[in-house]
C-alpha cells in the first residue's frame, strides 16, 4: 500500500471503568472519533488484565477507584508484567487526591485527565476534546512503533474540528447532525513518518551568547513523563534556577512538583507569587496561573498572574519567555520539548534573537511534535536534542557557559 494514499489503520482503545455508564458515555466520544474505535471495555483491573492478551489495545483510559483491582492496583501488576500499552488516567479522584495521580505516574501511566462532576460523570463530554488529544498523542505514537499507520494527533484535532463544525451548521438549519464520516483520506499535512515541515527561518541575535543565568523550559502534552527523566538526570552540581511551564490543571502542580522533588539532585517545588529565584532550584508553574520574571535590585523574583490564556493555555510558555528574553537577554538557555500546538514557539524565538542558547526536542522523540517544530520552523531553536539527551545537554550549556 502506497504511504501516500491516505488510508490508515485504526487506533484501538480500551476503557477500564466500573461505571457501565461511564464506559459506555466514553466509549460514544472515541467511537463518534473517525479513525479511532473501542475495542475493549473492562470494568476493573483484574478484568483488563484478562482481556488485554486477545485485544490488544494501542491505549488505555484507566479508572482509579475500582472494585478487585484499582487502577494503581493495575499499573503495579502492568510494571510487573512489562506490558508497554500506554495508560491515560480518567478519574474523579484526581482532582480529591492529586497524591494517588501521581503516583500513577510514577508507576508508568503516561498522563491523566479529570471527570468532570465526580465518578459518574454525565458531563464527560467537554473533556472529549482532551480524551481525543490524549489518545490520539499517547496510542498513535505507541502504534506507530509498532507498526500501524497512524496519522499524527493534529489529524485528529483537525476532524474534531470539522465534525464541531458541521454539528453547528445542522442545528443552525434544523437538520439531521450528519453520520460519523469514514476516516479514509487523510491529508498531507498529517501524513504518515514524518510530519511535513518547512526549512527553519534564519535568526540573527542581536548579540552572541553569554553567560546562561537562568534557564527556562515549556512543555505539554507528553511532559509528565518527560519532566521526570530529565530532572532524575540533570547535573546535581547546576547552578542555574529552572523555571518551567507545563501544562497541567490547577490543583496538581504542587504534587507534581514534589514528585520531581523525590527524583530530582535539585530541589524541585511549586512556583508561587513574589517567590525569589534561588540558585540550583526548579519552579513548577502554578495550574491555571501564568508565571513570569520580574527585575528586583534585591534579586529577582517569580510572579503569577491570571491574565487571559495565551495560546490556549494558563501557564503559557510563551509567557514565561518573553519575560526571560526581556530581563536576561543573551544570560539565558530556553527549552521547548514535546506538546501540541505552539505555545511557546514565537517568544523562544524572541529569546533566540535577543542572544539566548536554546534546545528543542526532536521528532523521534516527542510524543507530540508539536510546539519544538513549530520553534524550530520559526529559528527560535539552535540544535534539536533527543530526550534522552535532553538532560546532558542541558547540563553541559549550563556548565560550560556559567
Amino acid at each position: 500500500m502506497d504511504i501516500n494514499d491516505g488510508k490508515h489503520d485504526n487506533l484501538n482503545v480500551a476503557i477500564c471503568d466500573d461505571s457501565a455508564l461511564m464506559r459506555n458515555l466514553v466509549s460514544r466520544i472515541i467511537d463518534d472519533t473517525p479513525g479511532m474505535n473501542v475495542i475493549a471495555k473492562a470494568s476493573n483491573g483484574q478484568n483488563l488484565l484478562n482481556i488485554l492478551p486477545d485485544a490488544k489495545p494501542d491505549v488505555i483510559v484507566l479508572d482509579i477507584e475500582m472494585p478487585v483491582m484499582t487502577g494503581v492496583e493495575f499499573l503495579k501488576e502492568r510494571k510487573a508484567r512489562k506490558i508497554g500499552i500506554p495508560v491515560i488516567i480518567l478519574s474523579s479522584i484526581a482532582t480529591q487526591g492529586a497524591a494517588v495521580t501521581m503516583e500513577c505516574l510514577e508507576l508508568g501511566a503516561s498522563d491523566f485527565i479529570t471527570k468532570p462532576g465526580g465518578s459518574i460523570s454525565m458531563n464527560v463530554s467537554t473533556v472529549g476534546n482532551e480524551i481525543v488529544e490524549k489518545i490520539a498523542s499517547y496510542g498513535g505514537r505507541y502504534a506507530r512503533k509498532n507498526g500501524k499507520r497512524i496519522p499524527f494527533p493534529e489529524h485528529f484535532m483537525h476532524l474534531l474540528k470539522m465534525r464541531s463544525a458541521e454539528k453547528f451548521v445542522a442545528q443552525q438549519k434544523g437538520t439531521e447532525i450528519p453520520e460519523k464520516p469514514a476516516a479514509t483520506q487523510l491529508s498531507p499535512l498529517f501524513s504518515f513518518g514524518t510530519l511535513e515541515k518547512k526549512e527553519p527561518a534564519v535568526i540573527t541575535p542581536l548579540r552572541e551568547g553569554g553567560t546562561i543565568k537562568i534557564i527556562a523550559l515549556g512543555i505539554s502534552t507528553g511532559g509528565p513523563n518527560a519532566l521526570r527523566d530529565v530532572f532524575k538526570m540533570i547535573d546535581p552540581h547546576l547552578t542555574q534556577p529552572i523555571l518551567v511551564v507545563q501544562h497541567m490543571p490547577a490543583g496538581f502542580t504542587a504534587e507534581f512538583a514534589q514528585s520531581l522533588n523525590k527524583i530530582c539532585p535539585l530541589t524541585v517545588v511549586e512556583a508561587a507569587d513574589n517567590m525569589p529565584i534561588e540558585d540550583a532550584h526548579i519552579y513548577i508553574a502554578p495550574g491555571n496561573y501564568h508565571i513570569a520574571v520580574e527585575e528586583r535590585a534585591g534579586g529577582n523574583v517569580i510572579r503569577t498572574n491570571q491574565e487571559p490564556q495565551r495560546n490556549g493555555h494558563r501557564p503559557s510558555a510563551d509567557v514565561l519567555f518573553e519575560s526571560v528574553a526581556k530581563i536576561y537577554k543573551n544570560n539565558a538557555l530556553g527549552v521547548i520539548m514535546t506538546g501540541m500546538g505552539k505555545d511557546g514557539a514565537v517568544e523562544i524565538t524572541e529569546m533566540r534573537r535577543q542572544g539566548a542558547w536554546t534546545l528543542g526536542q526532536d521528532e523521534e522523540s516527542a510524543v507530540v511534535y508539536g510546539m519544538p517544530k513549530v520553534a524550530w520552523e520559526l529559528g527560535g531553536v539552535q540544535k534539536q536534542v533527543s530526550l534522552k539527551n535532553m538532560a546532558d545537554e542541558i547540563s553541559a550549556l549550563a556548565r560550560e557557559h556559567r
